[in-house]
Parts: C-alpha cells; sequence; structure tokens
C-alpha cells in the first residue's frame, strides 16, 4: 500500500507553495498567528500558524482597529499558509527550531520548558516575522479536574441549518445573531470555581480560521477562557474531507497523553454524535471520564442542526461505566454534574442504578 498522501492534499500543496511564491514576489510578508497551548511541568503544546499577509495595509482601512480585526467576509476563511516553513519558540532563553507544516500550522512539544503551573508565555517567529506572544495554560503537577467542551450547539446557538453555517460565519458581519444556550456560561464557571486551577479545553470540528470570532463570542458570553482544539478544513492525507467524529476521538486521546493526571468531565449535545464520542471513549479509558453532560437539543434545532426530528447518536443505551447527565440548559446539567460527581465513588464500586439510565436532569430554561 501507497504511504504517498492523497492526491487532492498533494495537489492542495503544489497550488499553496505557488500562490506563496508568486504573492512573495509581490511583497506579502509572514506574520505568526497564535493559538492558546497547554501542557504539564514537564512538556508544553505550542499551538500557531504562519501565514502571508499584504506588505503594506490595504488603503481606506478603518481607524478603529478593534472593528477592522472583527471584519467578517471570505477572506476570513482563506488564508495563505507559508509551507513548512522554519520557526523559532523562545522558552526563557532557551530557543527551539522547527518547521510548519504543509497547510503552516505550528503543533510543537518541547520538554524541559522550566515553566511554573499558570497561564505562561513563549515567543514564536518565522525568518520573515515578527516574534509573537503565544500563551500556554500550564497544569500543576497535582491537577487531577478538568473540562472538555464541545463547541456548536453546546456554547454556541445559531438557529440555522448546518449547511448554511459556513455561509453565515463568512459573509454575515453582525456576530450578535449566534447566541449561547441558557445557563450555560454559568455552569462552567461554577464547575471551575468549585475546582480552582483546573483547565477548560474546547474541541471543535470547526475551521481554525474561526479561532478569533470564537474567543471573541467566549469572552462576550463570560465563558472560561481555555485552549481550543480545531482543525483545517480541506484535503487529508487519506481523503477529500476530514473526518468530525475522528478528530474528536482523536483529540480525546491525545489530551489523556498530554496531560495524563486529569479525569475529564466531558460536555456535549445530541445534535450530532457527541455521547457515542464519549462513551465509547469512557469504555476505553475509563478513568480518564469523571462524567458526561450532553445538552438536549429541541426537536427544532434537531431539525437544524442534522436534518431530523430525533439525535443521530447510534447508541440506544447509556453505559454505567461512567454517570451520564442530560439535560436542555445549563442549570440542569450543572445540578446533574454536581450530583454525578459526589456519587462517583458509588459508582465505580456499586454500580449506581442512574448510571445505567443516566442522570436526566429536566430543568427549565433560564437566562444567565
Amino acid at each position: 500500500m501507497s504511504t504517498r498522501p492523497f492526491f487532492a492534499a498533494r495537489a492542495e500543496e503544489i497550488f499553496d507553495r505557488w500562490l506563496e511564491r508568486l504573492l512573495r514576489s509581490l511583497g506579502w510578508r509572514e506574520k505568526v498567528i497564535c493559538y492558546t497551548g497547554y501542557g504539564t511541568t514537564g512538556c508544553i503544546r505550542v499551538l500557531g500558524r504562519v501565514v502571508l499577509i499584504p506588505g503594506r495595509a490595504p488603503t481606506g482601512i478603518a481607524k478603529d482597529v478593534g472593528e477592522f480585526v472583527k471584519r467578517r467576509g471570505f477572506r476570513n476563511f482563506y488564508t495563505i499558509p507559508c509551507v513548512r516553513t522554519p520557526i523559532s519558540i523562545t522558552v526563557g532563553k532557551v530557543e527551539h527550531r522547527s518547521v510548519t507544516d504543509r497547510g503552516g500550522y505550528i503543533d510543537i512539544r518541547i520538554h524541559d520548558h522550566q515553566l511554573e503551573p499558570g497561564l505562561r508565555a513563549v515567543t514564536v517567529n518565522s525568518r520573515g516575522s515578527k516574534r509573537v506572544r503565544a500563551e500556554v495554560r500550564v497544569m500543576a503537577d497535582d491537577e487531577g479536574f478538568g473540562i472538555i467542551s464541545d463547541i456548536d450547539d453546546t456554547v454556541i446557538s445559531t438557529w440555522l441549518p448546518r449547511p448554511f453555517i459556513a455561509f453565515w460565519n463568512s459573509f454575515i458581519r453582525d456576530e450578535s445573531a449566534r447566541q449561547s444556550p441558557p445557563g450555560m456560561a454559568r455552569m462552567y464557571q461554577q464547575l471551575l470555581a468549585e475546582h480552582p486551577g483546573a483547565p477548560v479545553v474546547y474541541i471543535s470540528t470547526g475551521s481554525w480560521d474561526t479561532y478569533p470570532f470564537l474567543r471573541r463570542f467566549l469572552s462576550r458570553h463570560r465563558f472560561p477562557d481555555g485552549p481550543m482544539l480545531l482543525t483545517d478544513w480541506g484535503p487529508t492525507n487519506t481523503g477529500w474531507f476530514r473526518s468530525g467524529s475522528a478528530h474528536k476521538a482523536n483529540t480525546l486521546q491525545q489530551l489523556t497523553e498530554d496531560l495524563p493526571g486529569i479525569s475529564w468531565v466531558l460536555i456535549g449535545d445530541d445534535g450530532q454524535h457527541d455521547l457515542d464520542i464519549y462513551s465509547t471513549f469512557a469504555e476505553v479509558a475509563p478513568r480518564y471520564v469523571r462524567a458526561i453532560a450532553i445538552r438536549r437539543l429541541t426537536p427544532t434545532q434537531q431539525v437544524l442542526a442534522h436534518g431530523s426530528l430525533t439525535p443521530l447518536d447510534e447508541r440506544t443505551t447509556i453505559p454505567d461505566i461512567v454517570p451520564t447527565v442530560i439535560a436542555p440548559d445549563g442549570r440542569g446539567l450543572l445540578a446533574g454534574i454536581q450530583a454525578a460527581l459526589l456519587e462517583r465513588p458509588q459508582h465505580r464500586q456499586n454500580g449506581h442504578p442512574d448510571a445505567e439510565r443516566g442522570l436526566d436532569a429536566q430543568a427549565p430554561q433560564t437566562d444567565v
């Protein structure tokens, strides 16, 4: 069997290299975009991307830089990557060298970094760019609690058919059309208040190009800040499109390897396959899962999410290996999660009956 990447991926790289050479000849320059990374006192993961931007600012630029950054449009969803470009990451006084991948992405693990627990900073630059500050959340060695959260339909409600979401994000300027489900932000705040220093990691099949918007959305709706692990749209090494379920499953596995001391509360919704993904993960790695929390969508939201009145999850039974909470909003989920965390030792030892049917916390929807 051939080990060469899928032909579409090879064609995309050839095109990107050609376009990169052309734009460099026209004076475009490199820019480093940094995403929040994470890690432990032994190893950190630094995330980012190197892209090309025009050499001079476009004419007629708005005086309000913040407004310009928030500009919507198709340009936000197509960037010119710097393919396999050398980069330098400086941690303290130590410089580490690497290269971007074929999409211009930076995904580097650095051992023996000497950073203390907390939100820390490293600097990243390419040969043709300025140094940029990259945040890295370093977990304490004794941290044992964390939250992994889906994004779409879990922390963001769009009220649009899923095929139209990309169009909406690309061409509609007003971001206020996307709202947060009731009580979800408060739930995250309360869980982290009960576990100071614990991390929250957001995972999504959305494009990395949506990262600035998502950061603004989470901040505006008072969700805790945390690393986001998104994906790169387009051909992969094995096919035309990426599998969203595979991305989430692989990310869960990756987090257990990077943060082996943490046991997670997994939060998602029943509009896609979150329950199936989380339950499968809990079955193969139960010690890394404290509880599963699923936001139940209304029939209308189910139709908008995938075109059917019923959830897409293939599971008809809830595994009894970890407590599972199902509720329509953050208030109900919080009550169920808190009860599940208190009862977890009983679940492990005696097989609590609620674990078999799930802790179905039905609470009225309330605003944050």
